[in-house]
């Protein structure tokens, strides 16, 4: 009888700390977005004789925000960069350019929203 009495304080310590909710757990609190978890949405880029074209699937729960960077092949054709789109979470963008004749390379930078 003496035995049950010391362990119902420890039974019942158990049962409450098995029955709170995961929220309330100290190890559920977890930073949204740290500086090292991955943030750049997946970009697929497609180059058509002088246009380019890219799509930006962001997977991630930050915002990516993407530009779009075209190199032209001629000397006397500008360069061009796009203005920075911000790319949120489960979000696609569409970034389109363009050079006068050919293009040399085209490619996305990414920087956190």
């Amino acid at each position: 009888m003496r035995l049950s009495r010391s362990l119902a304080p420890v039974t019942l310590a158990l049962a409450l700390a098995f029955c709170t909710p995961y929220e309330a757990s100290p190890h559920a609190r977890v930073a949204e977005e740290s500086p090292s978890s991955p943030f750049e949405a997946e970009c697929r880029t497609d180059v058509s004789g002088s246009h380019v074209v890219a799509h930006c699937h962001n997977p991630y729960p930050g915002v990516d925000r993407v530009r779009l960077h075209i190199e032209c092949d001629r000397w006397w054709d500008l360069d061009t960069d796009s203005a920075p789109v911000d790319a949120g979470p489960a979000v696609t963008v569409r970034l389109a350019g363009r050079c006068w004749k050919e293009v040399r390379s085209a490619w996305i930078s990414h920087q956190r929203g």
